[in-house]
């Protein structure tokens, strides 16, 4: 998969993107023309009330929907117009996932956790492993290789789900109120860690959070409302 139909075309671009689910009377339009433009080595949050569209905006960037109508780029490619095929390689190969729950595998050590991605590309089991343990040394958990989940804190729970969307080297995490099951100390420790993979290595983090001050971690805050777009801003330094 190229680089898409522009070198200088921005790495996400919704144009005028609709979602509507179900037909008639008992449609419900999720987003109502959405603009949004993300360079690469961002790191955007993205806030709204419940039904405010953002789980639908991440839903179509991270090539799990498609828009009703309207477009979605990726490096300048039609994402809409990938077969489902496509949009699952683009998925496996470029974007990285981070949920509220940490969805780990129950009975599966951490090492062979954030190893999974690898396998789904066929990758051998030396290099699957040594992989997830430069992974999970990026995390701080090169000493839990071998625990199981049920053996780990919530945030260390949650530190083996973001070692395993990073040991693919994705060009985006997604991260889905990725604090949200975590207390306070906890969730900073989170954010702090998702910042710092944004600034030393480049990747590009869509978040999505109802809480302000894990928004405070991103650089720029995309606000919805009844699936548009209310507000776009840099984030506002402290003075």
């Amino acid at each position: 998969m190229g680089d898409g139909n522009s070198a200088d075309a921005p790495l996400i671009e919704l144009i005028g993107v609709t979602k509507t689910y179900g037909e008639g009377a008992a449609a419900l339009q999720a987003l109502r023309g959405v603009d949004l433009r993300v360079e690469q080595g961002e790191f955007v949050a993205i806030m709204g009330p419940s039904g405010s569209g953002k789980s639908t905006v991440m839903n179509i960037i991270g090539c799990l929907d498609i828009p009703t109508t309207g477009s979605y780029r990726f490096r300048g490619m039609a994402v809409e117009r990938l077969s489902r095929n496509q949009r699952a390689l683009l998925r496996r190969n470029y974007l990285g996932f981070v949920f509220q729950g940490y969805n780990l595998l129950a009975r599966t050590s951490a090492l062979e956790n954030v190893a999974l991605p690898l396998l789904y590309r066929g990758e051998s089991v030396s290099r699957r492993h040594a992989a997830a343990r430069e992974a999970l040394a990026a995390v701080g958990l090169s000493d839990r290789e071998s625990h199981m989940p049920s053996e780990l804190s919530g945030g260390q729970q949650q530190r083996a789900a973001i070692a395993r969307a990073i040991v693919t080297h994705p060009a985006v995490l997604l991260a889905d109120e990725p604090t949200g099951n975590l207390d306070t100390h906890r969730s900073r420790e989170i954010m702090e860690l998702i910042a710092t993979l944004n600034r030393d290595r480049g990747i590009t983090v869509l978040l999505v959070t109802h809480e302000p001050d894990m928004a405070e971690y991103a650089r720029r805050i995309v606000r919805f409302v009844d699936g548009m777009v209310e507000s776009d801003r840099p984030r506002m330094e402290p003075a």
